[in-house]
């Protein structure tokens, strides 16, 4: 947390604005925001007043001289206007000696229009600001932290962007991090967002952007926007500016954390030095009312603001037709699962990860009619098991039925392929199995089978998760598939040492889950899936 300012700080910022007259200057010389430099001194209404008065005198004092000397400096402005209107004096001079003088006149004149330029700081227009961020917007103010929460297409993500954009211009001694659990997914999220705030501002030759690593410099005073991942610690605190401190931090998807005391490491680790901070986070609520930050949203904290935002109050042609329909086909079909991923609403019990879980016979009738087959396959020998699956995914009415299993151990490549041989898989049946074993994907296609390895990818085990949530009903065979029945009931969220349910999916008795996942690939990864 960033210290506040001592009466001797603000002693000095008051000195120093009598000195400089500027805001900008002062909150430069001094390492602290213009806003800060403007609170100061409007918090001593004495202090305004003897500044004020300090200014009227000057200005009075120049006035009153001029005043004196009218007739000389309208002499001189008149011969000099002479000169330069004079054809044979601009012929005998040189391009250079006329440039210079236009250059004289034109700076005199716009010199006050300058200074009161410098004075106004960089705002966000109203184009790029969402009706829900508008009021938000104007509040926000260092040492406080600021929670954005929301469903898919709330624009939280965008205004926290822009925000980032404003306040590093606005504080030349701030640098900008932003963090992600996991950095591999920086690039095509928090990076790529950045990219989009500077571009619609309009400020693209204002930074340097570079993606080894992913930083982004703001050319006309060396500030840096870091982007770094929790799952290097080292990275997270080795940040080192050359010049003044980090003061904004964006905590993206925060409910990827492994909890309150994760959040606390990357705060002390990244907010350090400096009078003042900003504290950002960002999330879609956990479906889970058990998950850490469902839990911290309704506990008392006076230094945090919790902002809430949905799909439904932004300009629909920012989202796009294709977003609308897909949110309403969800809401027709799942409304449980349209009002957690869209409307941001937490509706689940409990730490189970599905809740569309149906468990029944899958009757050999229904089985014969089954036209859209998909089989997907977990490597493994002991402890972990080989796991493969086959199933049928009804579309229309978004269901994926679970109907055939094999769970092998200590089994060689060449035994498995047999297995599924003997259940009546041909070489016609495509089997998405897990490429991080390629050399067991090309044994099996050395014995006949049609295998490929599944495409993965960063935010691939969160999306295809997601997808399966999402899906009306998964339909598992108890008696076919005891094994994937087992792992589907009993799969639930990880949990902090205080029992509180964090997000993310453990990487534990899942290999069915795994083997299902890889089967359905081709699906989840279609756009509107």
């Amino acid at each position: 947390m960033a210290a506040r300012l001592t009466d001797r700080q603000k002693k000095q910022i008051i000195a120093d604005y009598t000195e400089l007259g500027s805001y900008n200057a002062t909150a430069k010389k001094n390492g602290v925001s213009h806003h800060t430099v403007k609170r100061v001194l409007d918090g001593s209404p004495e202090t305004a007043e003897k500044i004020q008065q300090k200014k009227d005198e000057n200005t009075a004092g120049i006035l009153a001289y001029m005043e004196t000397k009218r007739e000389v400096v309208t002499e001189i402005i008149g011969k000099g206007l002479t000169v330069l209107n004079d054809e044979d004096k601009l012929k005998e001079a040189s391009p250079a000696q006329i440039t210079t003088a236009l250059g004289t006149l034109i700076d005199k004149f716009t010199a006050v229009d300058v200074e009161a330029k410098d004075e106004r700081p960089f705002e966000l227009p109203a184009r790029v600001i969402g009706k829900d961020f508008v009021d938000i917007n104007r509040q926000i103010e260092p040492n406080r932290k600021y929670v954005f929460r929301g469903g898919r297409g709330s624009l939280k993500s965008s205004f926290v962007s822009l925000k980032v954009v404003e306040l590093l211009v606005n504080n030349p001694q701030m640098h900008a991090c932003v963090v992600r659990k996991i950095y591999a997914t920086i690039k095509d999220s928090v990076y790529a967002q950045m990219l989009w705030a500077i571009s619609i501002l309009g400020l693209e030759s204002d930074f340097k952007c570079k993606t080894s690593p992913y930083e982004i410099t703001y050319r006309p005073t060396g500030q840096t926007i870091y982007f770094r991942g929790c799952d290097d610690p080292l990275k997270l605190k080795g940040i080192k500016p050359r010049f003044g401190y980090v003061g904004i931090l964006w905590k993206e998807e925060k409910d990827q954390l492994a909890g309150p005391n994760e959040e606390r490491s990357v705060n002390q680790s990244v907010l350090r030095g400096g009078p003042e901070s900003y504290d950002f986070s960002s999330y879609n609520p956990p479906k889970s009312r058990s998950n850490w930050v469902n839990k911290e949203a309704v506990e008392p904290d006076d230094r945090r603001v919790i902002h809430e935002s949905c799909y439904l109050d932004a300009p629909p042609e920012w989202l796009g037709q294709a977003f609308l329909d897909d949110a309403e086909h969800l809401r027709q079909v799942n409304p449980a699962a349209y009002d957690n991923e869209y409307r941001g609403v937490s509706n689940g019990d409990g730490g189970s990860v599905f809740e569309n879980i149906e468990i029944r016979d899958i009757t050999d009738q229904e089985i014969q009619s089954f036209d859209r087959i998909y089989n997907g396959l977990d490597w493994g020998y002991y402890p972990d098991p080989w796991a493969f699956n086959r199933m049928h995914y009804d579309a229309a009415r978004m269901t994926l039925y679970i109907f055939a299993e094999a769970t092998r151990y200590k089994m060689r490549n060449r035994d498995t392929a047999q297995v599924l041989k003997d259940m009546g898989i041909s070489g016609d049946d495509l089997i998405t199995a897990d490429s991080a074993e390629m050399k067991s994907v090309k044994d099996y296609q050395d014995y006949g089978l049609l295998c490929k390895g599944a495409v993965k990818g960063p935010g691939s085990v969160d999306y295809s998760h997601k997808w399966l949530q999402s899906l009306v009903k998964i339909v598992i065979d108890p008696s076919r598939c005891p094994d994937t029945a087992k792992e589907f009931l009993e799969y639930e969220y990880e949990r902090d040492k205080d029992g509180n349910v964090i997000s993310g999916y453990p990487d534990a008795n899942n290999h069915h889950i795994d083997a299902v996942r890889y089967a359905m690939e081709t699906v989840w990864k279609r756009r509107g899936q």
